[in-house]
Formats: structure tokens, sequence, C-alpha cells
């Protein structure tokens, strides 16, 4: 089948069209992922060329990439320069209308007949590419977003309390900052943290691989439009600032965070590494998936309270596999926050968005043991292993395969494929 061309029914098809950076394979800067070779502010490309190595923006139309860059200059369009370059940024930083636009024109260069001798020439394989981190990370802040998660975390660490949740939960999406620099794409290998841990029973703390290494299947959202600080960012701007979205792994070392959460929250337990697909998929791709949240249990105040707004959730079917095995099939749908909520409150206090800032939502999980989005859960913190053709798992191994994939609802019953994120954990 000529590439131009894709299945019926493919996820990656026209009606999706994501966003990476990809570089043809052949060059040694491939193996390495790194800053880009051309800085955002001012770059000019390289006026379409396509010559091994370089790194460009493209779209992923079935198992094949567009150079989105060239075909821009190829067609003489006027998103050239938001298309040729070597990140997504100047692309996030144009904003609502401009994402619109070029979403548009990419849809028609990928199906009108009269721009195929053109185009198919710059789709690729992704057999042949190597696909890189698909935009300058920003800040990075991680919520804890799902009612499931947060009340199996509780009834875990806090069995006799009255109540699961923490007096706050249901007033306030609880989140935390962490650490840009330490987020990889898809495929990256994730070496396995050391840092201080004590159990229980231990006299003392030591010092050590962690040894009950976990993942959170999360979503992520990324920043476009840039705010002012001091400026919040009402529940009505999430579609005039959030780009689009991508699987996220938060990787989590159980028994360093255990020992040093109290009382400031999570530090060197998650710092690591957090995984991001190499694909975004833009918000307008997803319009056939947004639903409404859970029923709010609690009053919430103005800037909070959705009542009134477009439904704030998006149902994301998500399938976590730990070596090829599919160990858990959470529901994005159950969340009880939503993104434009978590975007709301980030900012309520006049904290400033900038392009590529980056949000997870928060482990995934929902109502039954099936739709879990950890292993602390899975397992009820190690109590009970998973049984894995490659053996039984409490939490990782050195050499586990975790992978993250997802589909969400399209129009007239296609499926929008999420790209895949991966990582294999490796020894200290």
């Amino acid at each position: 089948m000529p590439p131009f061309d894709v299945s019926e029914g493919d996820p990656f098809g026209p009606h999706n069209l994501p966003y990476g950076v990809f570089s043809l394979n052949g060059s040694a800067e491939d193996a390495v992922e790194g800053p880009v070779e051309d800085s955002v502010e001012g770059s000019t490309g390289s006026t379409g060329s396509t010559g091994s190595g370089r790194r460009r923006v493209g779209v992923r139309l079935g198992d094949h990439v567009l150079d989105a860059g060239a075909a821009a200059v190829a067609l003489g369009s006027p998103y050239a320069s938001l298309l040729d370059r070597p990140s997504l940024n100047p692309l996030l930083a144009a904003g609502r209308t401009a994402w619109s636009d070029v979403r548009r024109a990419l849809t028609a260069w990928v199906t009108v007949p009269a721009h195929r001798e053109v185009v198919a020439p710059l789709l690729h394989p992704l057999s042949e590419v190597t696909l890189h981190l698909p935009f300058e990370v920003a800040d990075y802040v991680d919520f804890y977003a799902s009612e499931n998660h947060a009340r199996n975390v509780g009834q875990i660490f806090r069995p006799d309390a009255e109540d699961s949740l923490t007096p706050n939960w249901k007033h306030l999406p609880i989140g935390y900052h962490g650490r840009s620099g330490t987020v990889v794409v898809s495929g990256t290998d994730v070496v396995r943290p050391s840092g201080q841990r004590k159990a229980p029973a231990d006299p003392a703390p030591v010092f050590g691989p962690s040894v009950r290494l976990d993942i959170e299947a999360e979503v992520g959202f990324v920043v476009g439009t840039p705010s002012a600080m001091g400026t919040p960012v009402p529940l009505s701007g999430f579609r005039d600032h959030v780009f689009g979205l991508c699987l996220l792994n938060d990787w989590s070392a159980r028994d360093l965070q255990a020992w040093e959460y109290v009382p400031l929250g999570p530090f060197l337990g998650k710092s690591f590494a957090t995984s991001v697909s190499a694909w975004i998929t833009p918000l307008d791709a997803l319009e056939d998936a947004r639903v409404t949240p859970p029923a709010r249990t609690h009053p919430l105040l103005p800037y909070l309270d959705d009542a009134g707004e477009e439904p704030g959730g998006y149902d994301l079917r998500i399938s976590v596999a730990v070596n090829g095995h599919v160990v858990s099939e959470p529901p994005f749908s159950t969340m009880y926050w939503t993104a434009a909520q978590q975007l709301a409150h980030m900012t309520v206090n006049g904290a400033s968005l900038r392009t590529g800032d980056l949000y997870g939502s928060g482990t995934v999980s929902g109502v039954s043991e099936r739709e879990r989005g950890s292993l602390l859960e899975l397992t009820w913190n190690g109590r009970d292993a998973l049984e894995l053709p490659s053996g039984k798992r409490a939490f990782l191994e050195d050499g586990d395969v975790v992978t993250l994939t997802a589909w969400a609802p399209g129009a007239g019953g296609t499926r929008v494929g999420i790209g895949e994120v991966t990582g294999r954990v490796v020894s200290a």
C-alpha cells in the first residue's frame, strides 16, 4: 500500500495526526537525546532540507511520519515558520487559532489527491526514523486526581482511618512540582534509582538501589500559550492554553518515597525519570472523546466549579503491559478532577504558564482491581504479587519493560490512537 494511504480504521489515520519530532536514521545524533540543534527562538530551520540527522517536526500517519516542515516549504505554506523547526515549541507558542489552522492544512496535505506527488516522498516509515522528546519541557507538575487511586492509597497506608481520603482531597486538586530535566521520551531506559530507605522495622536508614520500583499510568497535558504572572487562568481558558495530551509514566521508587515524603511530599522517589510519549495528540483530535466527569460530592469554590462549563473529562482507554503482558486497563473517564480544573488551580495563586509546561493527571485508576494504574495498588503494596509469564512481580525488576497504550473514541465510530510510552528498567 502506498505510504500516502492508511488502512480503513487505522487509529492513526487523517482524523488523528499527532505531532512529534524525528530524525532520519543514519546519524550519530540519532543515538543521543539532548538539546535540539537550533535554539527555538529565532531558529530558521533548514528550509525544508531532509538531510539525515536533522531534527524536524512530523505528524504520524499510520505507520509513517510526515516531515511537516519539508511539506510546508514544498507547498509554499505560510506555516513553514512554525513547522520547519527542530521542536514543537514555536507551534505551541503560536496559540489556538494557529493550532486549528495548521491542523486543517495538514489534513488537506495528506488527503487531497492534488498534494500526493509532493507529500508522498516526505512520508518516512517509522522503522527508519528516531523519535525525540517532542518539545522543550519548561515546568513539570504532577497531580493526584483519581479518587479511586487516592482511596486505594489511603486504605493501604491508613487502614484504620475513618475516611481513606485526606480532608482536602474533594476541595482542591492536590499536586506537586516535579523535575522537568528528567522528563524523557518513550523508549529511554530508566536507571533504577538509589537513595535512602528505611522499612518500619529497620533501626536506621540505609542507602542503596530502590527495591520497590513502581510505575504510574497517567495522562500528561502540554501547555502552549503562556500566561502573565499574577493572572490566573479560568476554567474557560483551558483550550486557549493547552495544546494537547500524551501518555505519561511517572516512575516511582516507593521505598525512597515512603521515607522522605513526610512532611513535604515527593522528592527523590519521583524525580529520577518521567517518561512521555513521542507523540502529542492535539485536543482538536479528541472532540468526540469529551465526557462529563464524575458527579461532585462536595461544593466547589467558584474558580473550580465546572457545573456550567463544557464537559471537562476525556474518555481515554489505557492499557498497562509489563513485559508484553497486559496487567491493567485504567479508564481515564473516571478521573474526579479534570485537566481544566488542574490548570485553574495551578495558576489561581498567580503562577504563570510557560510554553512547554507539562502537567500530569496523577495515576489513573478505575473501580475494579483490573483497572488500577500502579503496582502499588495492583499488588496491594507488595502483598499480592502479580503472576506474569516472566515470573511473579510485586514491584519492577531489572530488565522489565513497561508499556502504556491508549485510544479514544472518535467521530463515526473511529478510534483515535494515543502514542505509546515505554521504558525498560536497567540496574543502578
